[in-house]
């Protein structure tokens, strides 16, 4: 691999995607596969397989048709609006077969363990976070989830769900107001 290909924008990296290049294609999968990956794990019911496929899904559309992206707008952005908007097809498809899904895929914690009791509050917080998470609707729990899991900035959470960073932020004081009330049990993991 070339320096100077490493160095390169994402944007950069694009152009030359679209140019076929397959080292900046590789470069591109390198910096955002594992986020990705997380986002897809959180949205989607911690599923990794479905996860794992959306995941090659929206690489496969970049690899097939790079073209799509506009290389004067940010990557960030609009791979997480791409990511987005397979997560959105995903509960829809859901939705219409009924699936009840599982919350679940903590670690499990034994008897005698060193902080123990510090350990299963936050693994009972993790596990009614995501309960909470999943009666919140798509937009706030996206915005939640790209905000305080991928650390994206307002600007771009605005950009991936095409609205104004008012929004954005009203969305994020809506989501923590509901989980703050939904999760008073646990207000001590947060002072």
């Amino acid at each position: 691999m070339n320096k100077a290909t490493a160095l390169m924008t994402d944007e950069e990296l694009m152009q030359r995607i679209i140019d076929r290049d397959r080292t900046a294609f590789s470069i591109l999968y390198d910096r955002y596969s594992d986020r990705l990956m997380g986002y897809f794990m959180k949205m989607l019911w911690r599923n990794r397989e479905l996860s794992e496929d959306l995941l090659q899904e929206l690489f496969m559309k970049i690899a097939r048709q790079p073209e799509l992206f506009d290389v004067t707008r940010s990557f960030k952005a609009w791979v997480y609006t791409v990511a987005t908007n397979l997560c959105k097809m995903e509960y829809r498809k859901a939705g219409r077969r009924g699936h009840a899904v599982s919350l679940d895929n903590a670690p499990e914690l034994k008897a005698g363990d060193p902080g123990i009791t510090e350990r299963i509050d936050k693994k009972a917080f993790a596990a009614k976070l995501k309960e909470v998470l999943q009666s919140i609707d798509e937009p706030h729990k996206s915005t939640f989830v790209l905000r305080y899991f991928d650390e994206l900035s307002l600007k771009e959470i605005s950009e991936i769900h095409q609205c104004s960073e008012g929004t954005v932020k009203s969305r994020l004081f809506y989501t923590l107001r509901k989980i703050a009330a939904r999760l008073p049990q646990f207000q001590h993991l947060t002072t």
